[in-house]
């Protein structure tokens, strides 16, 4: 088969009236933008319950337990057609109308099913981290008069975090590679933006060459910055250099 290669096409004007290379970028805004914000959702929604699953209080321990199992073990691309599609539809109508006329209402709906996803993993990030502290660590915040909030405030969860940082890397890096999912609701991230670059031009290779060297140049961006902020944080005894690169997801 022959294949005519042309890699000016991303400069070559799309039919929204830019160049192509431009439609990767807005799309790597989108990927940016939805990753940046669902982190921020994971990371606080999944420092609460993965510290409630470590209290003493059973029922707590459940509920925490109950939201994470939900919302990890059903598939990604199934809580994306839930939110975007159903949800709406279980509102009272004229909430329902509203949410289904928000102008970007597939990004609002991605955000939220990434962020529900990955905060269940966080949890369970978290909880490994609080598990790992030796116990004489929570008693002598009790000793100190702290209560237990403030030892988890002050004590617990500051060394915990530094203890989990390579994994939260893992954890960022994947949410960027599962925003991907969000174009199946309209979402016209980067892989979307490849594929309507694909489809115009019929330059396979070159479009799904373009994504990927963005995707790596995020992903190194991303590692570096971690690497930095674990050599900031790093406690000897605890996290060693290098372990972000180390960890698998």
């Amino acid at each position: 088969m022959h294949y005519n290669w042309n890699w000016g096409i991303f400069w070559e004007m799309s039919p929204d009236g830019i160049p192509y290379i431009d439609t990767l970028l807005a799309g790597l805004k989108w990927t940016l933008a939805t990753a940046v914000c669902a982190w921020i959702m994971a990371l606080v929604l999944g420092t609460i319950f993965g510290t409630l699953r470590t209290t003493t209080k059973p029922w707590v321990v459940r509920i925490a337990n109950g939201y994470v199992e939900l919302f990890r073990n059903i598939p990604l691309l199934v809580q994306m057609f839930l939110w975007y599609f159903v949800m709406p539809e279980l509102m009272p109508g004229s909430i329902g109308d509203w949410l289904k006329s928000l102008p970007d209402a597939s990004f609002i709906t991605a955000t939220l099913a990434l962020g529900f996803f990955t905060s269940s993993r966080v949890a369970v990030q978290v909880t490994t981290g609080i598990q790992a502290l030796p116990r004489g660590q929570r008693m002598a915040g009790a000793a100190l008069g702290l209560t237990p909030t403030q030892t988890y405030r002050y004590v617990l969860l500051p060394m915990a975090f530094r203890i989990i940082i390579p994994a939260l890397t893992n954890e960022f890096a994947a949410i960027i590679k599962n925003s991907s999912v969000a174009l199946t609701i309209g979402l016209v991230e980067l892989t979307a933006a490849t594929y309507s670059m694909r489809e115009f031009t019929f330059q396979t290779f070159e479009a799904l060459t373009g994504a990927t060297i963005i995707y790596i140049v995020i992903s190194v961006i991303a590692l570096f910055l971690a690497r930095l902020l674990e050599k900031v944080t790093a406690v000897p005894g605890y996290i060693s250099s290098g372990s972000t690169s180390a960890g698998g997801h």
